[in-house]
């Protein structure tokens, strides 16, 4: 009944038929004339990183009242079902985009195969990034707390393994869990960047970080933080030069407060702490700390002089 009042109201079959009509143009235009490939299924890709998130914390993310002694059983079984999908993906990628799989026409079984071995080395980062957010936190109860609650450690989850697609070569499935997690948690990390351990992001909103970001050990991080490009390079052609380094450097033990905006391929020097709001174009040396406040007062001061 309801259908019969919207097809009276509309015409269904002329919008069908435009959207046919808009849609093999698009196709036509990014495929040329033959079958489209199939695409990478962020729904399947959703599942994959659930479960692989599963498999690194099964205590936490795996079946309710999981039993100790078959926690190994769980996670082999999970593994080669994730593996086995995320196989299937790569490959609907490749054929997309042949350029991620030349020169080496490399197979999806061997991206992830090598994905599979760099799992437990991601959960040595993680454990690392959990034991940050715990000791940085003194809200922070138990490192459990911190596991299940915390969108700083679900963000880096997702972002650590998005991550290694990225640097296998994958960067669509990179990017669909990157999104994930961004549509998740507020945070907003591409796979590009490059994030050592010890990392936390504390409450997380807003936080955006760069494709070519670089950031060292123990870095803190506040809401509303960005580590965005100044200016985008344009080639002789008038196009935007991708992949060269436009982002943030910030080297070890850095604290950034809420809504600092830190631009450019800058380097924020070890131990330096950039204050709440700050605007930052300018590298600084270790061990600075940049406040709005000593901003102002420099002002005031030269302003005096006049």
């Amino acid at each position: 009944m309801l259908l019969e009042t919207f097809s009276k109201d509309h015409d269904i079959d002329a919008i069908v038929s435009a959207l046919s009509a808009l849609r093999r143009a698009s196709q036509a235009q990014r495929y040329g004339n033959g079958a489209p490939p199939q695409l990478p299924s962020k729904f399947v890709m959703a599942s994959i990183v659930d479960g692989i998130t599963a498999v690194l914390y099964p205590r936490h993310y795996g079946p309710p009242e999981l039993p100790f002694d078959t926690a190994d059983e769980f996670i082999a079984s999970t593994l080669k079902t994730c593996l086995a999908g995320l196989r299937e993906q790569v490959r609907r990628e490749f054929a997309l985009f042949p350029s991620h799989a030349a020169p080496e026409e490399r197979r999806p079984t061997d991206v992830v195969d090598a994905f599979a071995r760099a799992i437990p080395r991601v959960r040595l980062l993680l454990d690392a990034d959990i034991r940050a957010a715990y000791v940085g936190d003194p809200a922070a109860k138990s490192l459990d707390e911190i596991i299940f609650c915390y969108p700083g450690v679900a963000a880096l989850i997702k972002h650590r393994l998005a991550h290694e697609l990225y640097r296998l070569g994958v960067p669509m499935l990179a990017r669909i869990i990157a999104e994930i997690a961004h549509s998740q948690t507020g945070i907003d990390i591409h796979p590009g960047a490059e994030i050592d351990q010890g990392f936390f992001i504390d409450h997380g909103t807003g936080v955006v970080i760069g494709e070519t970001a670089r950031i060292g050990r123990n870095v803190r991080l506040y809401q509303a933080v960005t580590l965005g490009a100044k200016r985008f390079d344009i080639d002789e052609n008038g196009a935007l030069e991708k992949g060269k380094p436009r982002h943030p450097i910030l080297e070890d033990d850095v604290v950034i407060y809420a809504g600092a905006t830190v631009l450019g391929r800058i380097t924020i020097g070890r131990g330096s702490t950039i204050g709440g709001n700050v605007w930052l174009t300018h590298s600084v040396p270790p061990g600075s700390n940049i406040t709005q406040a000593k901003a102002r007062i420099e002002l005031f001061d030269h302003g005096a002089g006049i």
